[in-house]
């Protein structure tokens, strides 16, 4: 087996994803190899039931591999325990989901900052503010999630993402919940918070359009990669 080139982010060997015993198990992902270079824009493109979202869970760290091996960021995922994933992916890794996932109980602002101050990053609230500006939200920085939008709301989310200044982003169907105008400025923050912080993007989703926006397009089937080219 080669050695993952130092440029890449990801690399993924042989990658399978086996759900259930017997004659109930069910292959999700059938052996997928994947580089990603570090500061790339990839998307993985595919009809629901592809794979895509669990090959994503496998890279982020949210779901182990059944077979094969895979190094983010230097780490050999297969290695690790669960607290050795969480910690990994603790200021590494940055997750924007489709459900926002935002603390009820705390403000935008609380949201962004906690888990930086968890991440043990000293000016933790400064800079969340910063990063809840960059997204324009620095007057909804004491709103509750219920006292926003769902745009406001996914802002939120992609400012908490990146506000530890994490090597790899990934984003799973980012803009399923929101409305076409608000989802098309959603991505366009993203693309350019991503840009500015130099990340590594990987972006789940369906939509061949915001594929096309990404560098490199991965499209899967089946729990295959069925076709990898440029955007």
């Amino acid at each position: 087996m080669s050695e993952p080139a130092t440029d890449m982010v990801i690399a993924a060997r042989d990658v399978t994803l086996t759900l259930g015993n017997g004659t109930a198990a069910t292959a999700i992902l059938k052996g997928i190899d994947l580089d990603i270079g570090r500061g790339t824009s990839v998307a993985l493109l595919g009809p629901s039931g592809s794979g895509k979202s669990s090959l994503m869970a496998i890279l982020s760290g949210l779901e182990r591999a059944s077979a094969g091996r895979v190094t983010v960021a230097g780490l050999d995922f297969g290695a690790l325990d669960e607290d050795d994933l969480a910690r990994a992916r603790r200021g590494r890794i940055g997750i924007v989901l489709q459900a926002f996932h935002l603390l009820p109980t705390m403000t935008a602002l609380e949201n962004v900052a906690v888990p930086m101050e968890l991440a043990g990053i000293a000016d933790a609230f400064a800079r969340a503010e910063s990063e809840l500006a960059a997204v324009g939200l620095a007057h909804r920085v004491h709103h509750y999630p219920t006292q926003l939008s769902g745009g406001e709301q996914q802002r939120v989310a992609i400012a908490r993402a990146l506000g530890p200044r994490p090597a790899l982003v990934f984003a799973d169907e980012p803009t399923g919940n929101l409305d076409a105008t608000t989802g098309a400025a959603v991505m366009d923050l993203l693309f350019e918070r991503r840009a500015a912080a130099g990340a590594t993007l990987v972006i789940i989703t369906h939509d061949p359009v915001l594929a096309a926006r990404c560098d490199r397009v991965v499209e899967l089937g089946d729990g295959r990669i069925v076709a990898d080219r440029a955007a």
